[in-house]
């Protein structure tokens, strides 16, 4: 079964590629609009900075964050990135269908709740299953 081409409102992976910055924008919700028309926190020009040299090849090390509210924008894809979801980090793969998104919005911070059987004294019949 032939690959469905990506798109991204209408636009082509390389057209959104070669597109400048203030062009991208545009292409975005309002919500991350905004937040990109406002600029990059310190923290987030870091992260863009270390995307830049392990594109490069000059930075070796798994890429770490804190920062979940970054943007997934073009010049990011093809990366792995470690982003931190409260206790661990957890591998990104940053692939064209993630463009807009939030870095926190890819990682979940609460994990399924499993239950295993009940102890010893949780119910009047757990003693007694015990015994047997």
């Amino acid at each position: 079964m032939a690959r469905k081409e990506f798109s991204y409102r209408g636009k082509s992976l390389e057209q959104i590629k070669n597109m400048d910055t203030k062009e991208f924008v545009e292409l975005l919700p309002a919500r991350q609009r905004r937040s990109l028309l406002r600029g990059f926190s310190e923290d987030q020009k870091i992260l863009l900075l270390k995307i830049k040299k392990a594109k490069e090849g000059k930075y070796k090390k798994n890429i770490k964050t804190h920062c979940r509210d970054m943007i997934v924008i073009p010049e990011m894809l093809g990366i792995l990135v470690h982003v931190h979801n409260g206790k661990t980090f957890v591998p990104v793969d940053l692939q064209p269908e993630t463009i807009g998104f939030y870095l926190g919005e890819l990682t979940m911070t609460r994990s399924k709740v499993a239950h295993s059987a009940p102890g010893i004294g949780a119910t009047k019949s757990s003693s007694a299953s015990s015994v047997k």
